[in-house]
Parts: C-alpha cells; structure tokens; sequence
C-alpha cells in the first residue's frame, strides 16, 4: 500500500512521570491536555503551524512558567495529536490509508493550513489523499473504512464522498485500467511509496474481483459504495447479485441455521447482547434485500430463500419478507427441497417448518404462472386474406405465448416434482395439521404431475407417523 513520510528529525518524543515530552534544549513552555494526557511542549513549532492553538494562547491566561491549553473532544485522540505535533517539530512521520483520517481530521481541528504557513500539515495530505491513495483500489478502501470512526468529521470534509466515488469509478472501469495495491485475493502485502513504483502488479481475478475487497466495509458505506456502482449502470445484474451473495456470507454467517431466536430469547441470560446483535443482523438483512437488482434471475432462488429464512428468524420487515417471498415464486423452479425448509419461528406453531410461508410462495408462483391462451384469435371473416403487418405481429405475439406457455409449463412440472419431495420431508413432523399437508398437495394441479409415485409416498409418511386413516 502507498504511504507518505514527512519530516526528517528522529523521533525525540518520550514519556517521563505520565507526561509527554520532546527531548529539547530549550525550555518547554506549553501544556497541552488532550482527552485526559498531558504534554510538555513548545509554543513556537506548534504555534506556528496550527492557528487554533495560536487563538487558545491568546485567550488563556499564562503562568509562571508553563501557559495551559485544553483540548477537548480532540479527533483520533493522543495518535492524532502526537502526529500533528511531530509534523510541526519536522519529526519524521508515515501517512499511509490507515492514519490519514485521523490525521486530516486532527489538522483540520488545529487549524493547521496555508494561511497559517505554507506547505502546512493540511495541505500535504489532501495532495496525498487526492493524489495517491484515491487512484489506488486497497487505499481508497482502507480510508474509507477508516472514515467509521469520524463519521461526521469525514462527511464535513468530504473524505467519504470521495473515497466512494474513487471506489465506483474502479469497479465501473475496466479492470486493466485499474491501479491495485493489493488484490482482492490477499496474497501478500504490498507496500509501496506513493514516488515510488508498485514492486508489484496482480491482475484481478475476475470481472467480480471488487465484491471481495468491498465486502468488508460496514452497512452503511457499503450500501452507499453499491448504490454508487449500481448507478453507473455498466455492471451485469448478476455480477451485483454475486457481490450481495459474498457481502451475505461475510456478514450473516450461518444465519439460516441458527436456532429459533424468538421461541427462546426470554431464557438467555445475555439477552441485552442476543437483541443488539439480532438488531444488526436484521439491518444487514434488509440493507442487502434493498440493493437486489430488479432482473429476474440476476440472484439465486436459493439465495432468496436463504434471505427469506433469515428475515423468518430475524423477524424482519413484512415488506422485506414479501419482496423475497415473491421474488423467490418467479424462480421456484430452481429450488431444492432443503431451500423451502424454513424454520418456524411462530410462539403459536409447534411445526417444524413454515409451512404457511411455502404456502404462500406457492400461491405467488401460481398467480405468476398463469398459462396464456394456447389458441390465436380467428378470423371473423372466416377466409383467407393478404396478411397484413398488424397479423404478422400477432402471429409473432402468439408464438411468444406459446413459447412463455411451453415454459410456464416446464416451471410446473419441476415445481410439482419439489413440492411432492417438500411433503415427504415435512410429513415427519407429527405437528402438521392435516388441512395443510392437503393444501400443499393441492396447489399444485394434477396435470403438473406426470406420476403420483411421490405424492403418494408422502401420503404413506405422513399416515405412518400420525398413525390414523386419512380420507381423501
């Protein structure tokens, strides 16, 4: 990664009693307190460099011997002080993505610009930011990671913003064209002066090389980031579809399988601690079901499900659930039984499974698999003509009908084959009522099934484990 260093004294700083001191021939004269340390300073490297310190001193009275300055709510702490101090006894220091906020903003809290001096600590590093780390992919993610931690500092200052816009531009932009510090793969580090050349360069490992690397970033930034690449409109739906796959998995690990929060969260100790991280789970959750693309198939049936059974243990939005209840309908055809076993989280319900919201994904697939007229209009003259521009379009809108009918009817021969295998797996569950057992079996209808041989083992399952006559 690219980094910076200014100055070139070594580094005098040392602590002595709790107290922070320069190694100096000349006596200190200035006492700096910041977020409860104390340092003994000098006010003419300092004052001449950062103004608010000038307006501080100025307004204070002065002492004996030592004249005291405060600085409260000082951005990155002692770090970002001392960093700034240095730089103002030309004691070398190393910016590089990971201190530069701090940093910047620390100087911006000290005033520390040209009309102070010229070459001041502020000006440097906004050369080095605009200069270095946003051309560089791992930098511009680094310090827009590092941003979290003075959020409406780098808002003010415009250090976000830019690191989005610098990020999507990457991803936007063909991935020859594009400088990477380090690659997506985390193979080893490369540390380079922004003067220097890279020691090395790694070609991405695929047009979805950004996901990995921008999947680490928290909710709201990454949101931001996506919306910003989403907006470019040159990424493949499905490409964006496989990042919010990786930011899913990095993010709400095993989320599908863990146990039923709801139905026991009152006998956890911890229950504090359960809430606020179901609370951030549910925020994922429904940041991801937000910045799906609108294509079908640009994502998974079974990573809508996945979506869909996590909303069920995280009790998320309805709106959410209704979203991947009725994305999940258009591409039902692609699940597997273990897809549709979604845990039940309802006090109310002793089944295993939700069968009601497979109901109900059910109803949506049919409602959307609606089989258009299988026959063209007839002629109300009843004999032939020259055919006309307006017949060949509807002979055209026709064999399309035949072919989304062909289709829809393929979906239902595989949607009837995945129903009757869901059946025999929740037919186990000696809980199921019996009037949804048979509503299952019946939303699908006879003609979609080419044999009844599945049907009619879940039958047997079910009889075998409730153990009484069932009339149909």
């Amino acid at each position: 990664m690219k980094f910076m260093k200014l100055g070139s004294r070594p580094d005098t700083f040392y602590t002595a009693e709790a107290v922070r001191s320069v190694s100096s021939e000349v006596s200190s004269d200035l006492i700096v307190q910041v977020t409860g340390s104390r340092y003994l300073l000098h006010k003419f490297p300092l004052l001449s460099k950062c103004l608010r310190l000038q307006r501080l001193c100025s307004e204070s009275p002065e002492s004996s011997q030592h004249q005291i300055v405060q600085l409260p709510d000082f951005p990155g702490g002692v770090e970002a002080f001392e960093l700034c101090a240095k730089f103002c006894y030309g004691i070398t220091i190393t910016i590089s993505a990971y201190n530069i906020v701090a940093a910047r903003c620390a100087a911006d809290y000290l005033q520390m610009t040209e009309d102070v001096e010229k070459g001041n600590l502020i000006y440097k590093l906004e050369v080095f930011f605009t200069s270095c780390l946003l051309h560089g992919w791992k930098d511009a993610i680094v310090t827009l990671q590092s941003t979290k931690a003075f959020p409406l500092w780098s808002e003010d200052l415009g250090i976000t913003s830019r690191c989005i816009e610098a990020i999507a531009s990457k991803v936007l932009t063909h991935p020859s064209k594009v400088s990477l510090s380090h690659s997506y793969s985390r193979r080893e580090r490369d540390d380079v002066s922004c003067s220097g050349a890279e020691s090395q360069r790694l070609k991405p490992a695929s047009k979805g090389w950004w996901a990995e690397d921008m999947a680490e970033l928290g909710i709201d930034l990454y949101w931001r980031t996506m919306m910003a690449v989403k907006s470019g409109g040159k990424i493949p739906s499905n490409l964006i579809g496989e990042a919010l796959k990786i930011y899913a998995a990095r993010w709400l690990p095993n989320i599908s399988r863990e146990r039923n929060f709801n139905k026991q969260v009152g006998s956890d100790s911890d229950s504090d601690s359960t809430n606020e991280t179901t609370s951030k789970h549910r925020l994922f959750l429904e940041t991801i079901v937000s910045l799906l693309p609108s294509e079908k198939g640009a994502v998974t049936c079974s990573f809508l499900l996945k979506l869909l059974k996590a909303a069920n243990i995280l009790n998320g939005s309805s709106s959410s659930k209704m979203e991947l209840t009725r994305r999940a309908a258009l591409q039902l055809e692609e699940a597997t039984v273990r897809d549709l076993l979604i845990p039940s989280i309802s006090l109310a319900n002793d089944t295993v499974y939700d069968v009601d919201l497979v109901i109900t994904i059910l109803e949506q697939f049919m409602l959307h698999g609606q089989s258009p007229p299988t026959s063209p209009p007839r002629s109300k003259l009843g004999f032939e003509r020259r055919r006309s521009r307006s017949a060949e379009n509807i002979d055209l809108e026709f064999q399309e009908r035949r072919r989304s009918s062909s289709a829809s009817h393929s979906s239902k021969l595989k949607v009837a084959k995945l129903v009757d295998g869901y059946l025999q797996e929740i037919a186990r569950d000696v809980n199921l009522p019996l009037s949804k057992f048979i509503t299952l079996a019946e939303a699908i209808p006879d003609f979609s099934r080419l044999d009844h041989d599945d049907l009619y083992r879940a039958i047997d399952i079910y009889l075998k484990v409730n153990n009484r006559l069932i009339a149909f």
